[in-house]
């Protein structure tokens, strides 16, 4: 009798295990499903140092670059004239699209603070003036950008203007072009200190003070470590941002494009992948 109770004991134990088992497992599982979702079409994270990448997701997928291009923009202006150069704003330039910096025809500017109107507040006048100061005109320029694209690497990048805007035409890059170009950018001293301006006022010649605010909220956020980049936004591209931050003493670069969540997706991935707390 003894035996036969501590059987039906035994009976009733494995019964309540096998019963919660697929529950524990069920709520492990969804844990995990959930914290791996990235909203971004397409995404890389890699320590350039190290050359190790940590986290691709449609890596040479083309997307719209949006006003990532200026990071393009950026480096050959660094590579073709002198920051200290004042440049005078042509009638073309005021005309584009939001967002700007309201610059008027004849106004005048060095490299340098248009240089900062295009990284902080992705002022796509600003991209005229720099790109018609390179080449003459911003066609030419862009021929340029496509030349250095492919001089760095980047085999699925076409550019199509100097700011990112929506055209007629198509222009494209992937997260791992936008690594490369990000990757040589980030080489200049100047690209790197201006990345971690959260604000910053320039002045034209006839003494307009223009204040600029970056649009990377990063900067402006409670993470325990910042990361310094370039964002984009257009309705077709959706949320975008390339950008670098430390680990140890290696640079890493993080792409992300097409996010519904942006800063979302950045920090679950750094953390996630890249073993840093943010």
């Amino acid at each position: 009798m003894k035996k036969l109770k501590i059987f039906i004991l035994f009976l009733i134990m494995s019964f309540v295990v096998n019963m919660a088992v697929p529950e524990v497992a069920f709520a492990k599982k969804s844990k995990r499903r959930s914290s791996s979702a990235v909203s971004a079409k397409a995404a890389i994270f890699s320590n350039s140092t190290a050359v190790k990448r940590y986290y691709g997701k449609n890596v040479h997928m083309r997307v719209p670059p949006a006003s990532t291009t200026k990071v393009m923009t950026a480096l050959l202006v660094l590579e073709n004239l002198p920051m200290d150069k004042v440049l005078t704003v042509s009638s073309r330039a005021t005309q584009v699209q939001p967002t700007t910096i309201n610059l008027r025809v004849g106004e005048k500017f060095t490299v340098r603070d248009l240089l900062l109107a295009i990284l902080l507040k992705s002022a796509n006048d600003a991209s005229i003036v720099l790109a018609e100061a390179v080449a003459g005109s911003e066609e030419k320029f862009v021929a340029m950008m496509n030349k250095r694209a492919r001089e760095i690497g980047a085999r699925n990048t076409k550019f199509v203007n100097s700011n990112g805007l929506p055209s007629r035409k198509t222009q494209y890059s992937s997260p791992y072009d936008m690594y490369l170009i990000f990757r040589k950018a980030v080489e200049n001293d100047f690209f790197r200190r201006t990345l971690k301006l959260r604000y910053h006022k320039i002045t034209s010649s006839g003494g307009r003070q223009v204040m600029l605010k970056s649009h990377n909220k990063i900067l402006l956020n409670d993470w325990k470590q910042k990361i310094y980049g370039k964002t984009g936004y257009t309705r077709a591209a959706k949320s975008c941002f390339v950008g670098y931050l430390m680990k140890g003493n290696d640079i890493c670069i993080i792409a992300v494009f097409g996010c519904t969540r942006r800063w979302e997706d950045i920090k679950h991935i750094v953390e996630r992948y890249g073993g840093i707390d943010l």
